[in-house]
């Protein structure tokens, strides 16, 4: 199966793409194109994953990733070897031929750009790093290679929708105490408990920052098991396992 690229129209021309689970060499739970090294999926299938992935936005890249800690750190970027990436949730670049790779189970990925400055980045914002600022750090990295912040689009790639992502009160609550407007992006829920957008968090995030375009894919990873890994459905089911995607973005050469 070919590897399927969701891409956003505000990053035209920009290699970038929002990956799932199809097109990938990956068995059983984690059927598909699986990158999760946190997986007890088989080391070979990920490492061909993430070769059908990178070849799919951006072929004969380098590839930088971080150690994901849901945090609101951001770092410039360099193609580190998987066991010396530094722990951070954004990364950013001005290098032709370098790929940044994000990747998720449900959070939100973001991919940045500013093409005037030729200066891209990309988030891994679940809702510890969104509450906390990353895609903040993230851009304010960005301008620290020359990026500026008016000229900067964004889009948001697949994650846990609204409608999939019933929280508690307590959690709830943090919101409230950061920011008693917060509570837009809460529902009530069939059972009677909130529902968080999460999606439209992170939008709201990036445009209080000062982006004035912003593109959500609006694609739930919880709803579409045929398209995405997730989280909180693998938890619901009872699986052992789950699998994770990628979000990749860079400048060519």
């Amino acid at each position: 199966m070919t590897v399927e690229v969701n891409r956003a129209a505000l990053l035209d021309g920009i290699p970038h793409g929002f990956l799932g689970r199809r097109g990938g060499v990956s068995t059983g739970l984690v059927a598909g194109l699986n990158v999760g090294t946190g997986s007890g999926d088989d080391p070979a299938a990920i490492a061909r994953n993430v070769a059908l992935a990178s070849e799919a936005v951006l072929s004969g890249a380098a590839l930088a990733r971080v150690y994901q800690i849901h945090s609101a750190t951001a770092v410039i970027a360099e193609p580190w070897p998987m066991d010396a990436r530094p722990q951070a949730d954004a990364l950013v670049t001005d290098r032709p031929g370098l790929l940044l790779g994000i990747v998720t189970a449900d959070c939100a990925p973001v991919l940045l750009a500013d093409r005037e400055a030729g200066v891209i980045g990309a988030a891994h914002a679940g809702w510890r790093g969104a509450i906390d600022g990353v895609t903040d750090a993230a851009i304010a990295a960005m301008e620290g290679l020359g990026a500026r912040r008016e000229y900067i689009v964004a889009a948001v790639g697949p994650c846990i929708a609204e409608a999939s992502y019933e929280v508690d009160e307590g959690f709830q609550a943090r919101f409230f105490a950061a920011d008693p407007a917060n509570d837009r992006f809460f529902a009530d829920g069939p059972r009677g408990r909130p529902h968080f957008d999460l999606e439209a968090y992170v939008v709201a995030r990036l445009a209080a920052a000062g982006l004035a375009r912003v593109e959500a894919l609006g694609l739930d990873t919880y709803a579409d098991p045929d398209r995405f890994f997730s989280f909180r459905r693998a938890t619901h089911r009872g699986e052992a396992d789950y699998g994770r995607q990628f979000s990749l973005i860079g400048l060519p050469t």
